[in-house]
């Protein structure tokens, strides 16, 4: 699903790179979790696999293309939840999502359904400017479903959740990774990728310091 070799990059106007050389792969159908301090380079190497930063050395496939050919077809394919979602404050969820899934041309998931699933079926004519963290959180994970993607990003899913929300949202996405869903998550918890994923990658100082099963790094 996704190969990584030789990924460097350096921001703009900045000397040092951020990522230094980093080879990684993940299968189909696998929970992948980076983990590692801030400004390891983690969300760096997220924004790349989505294709936000394009200027990297190296090769980078995702779904059999090299990523810098991707056209907009790939973003039909991708669902992607940042851990400080933004959202249309003065529309309410049901809105926000409607006005998401205008944008995709291939089938969409129905707003209400993806509600109903997070637990915000009595929220959807509540505008967004009176959720709580944690209910944007759940509605950022809504928006990232919308589309059916093959292919998800996670930032922190977790943030913000108390523990039964936190316990629901881990079981969704196990839930996904048994429909053959590809899930890549970024997290500071090493208790979240224990529970969660099948792999993690520890990133330290832009370069991959171990890769294995959280159970074996343990």
């Amino acid at each position: 699903m996704i190969e990584v070799r030789g990924l460097r990059f350096t921001y703009p106007g900045q000397k040092t790179p951020v990522l230094k050389g980093i080879d990684f792969s993940i299968q189909k159908g696998e929970i992948f979790g980076f983990l590692g301090p801030s400004g390891a380079g983690k969300s760096t190497i997220q924004k790349i696999l989505i294709g936000i930063l394009k200027q990297y050395e190296g090769r980078v496939t995702v779904m059999g293309k090299e990523l810098n050919q991707a056209g907009s077809s790939f973003y039909e394919k991708i669902g992607v939840a940042f851990e400080f979602p933004n959202f249309y404050q003065r529309l309410t969820a049901l809105e926000n999502l409607n006005l998401f899934r205008s944008l995709y041309a291939s089938e969409t998931e129905e707003p209400e359904a993806l509600l109903a699933l997070t637990g915000l079926e009595d929220y959807g004519r509540t505008k967004v400017s009176a959720y709580s963290k944690g209910m944007k959180m759940r509605l950022n994970f809504s928006r990232a479903l919308i589309n059916q993607p093959d292919l998800l990003f996670l930032d922190e899913p977790t943030s913000g959740l108390d523990p039964v929300h936190a316990k629901k949202l881990k079981q969704l996405i196990l839930n996904k990774k048994a429909e053959g869903k590809t899930i890549l998550i970024t997290t500071h918890h090493m208790q979240t990728a224990e529970e969660i994923c099948d792999r993690v990658a520890f990133i330290v100082d832009g370069k991959v310091a171990l890769i294995d099963s959280p159970r074996a790094l343990k």
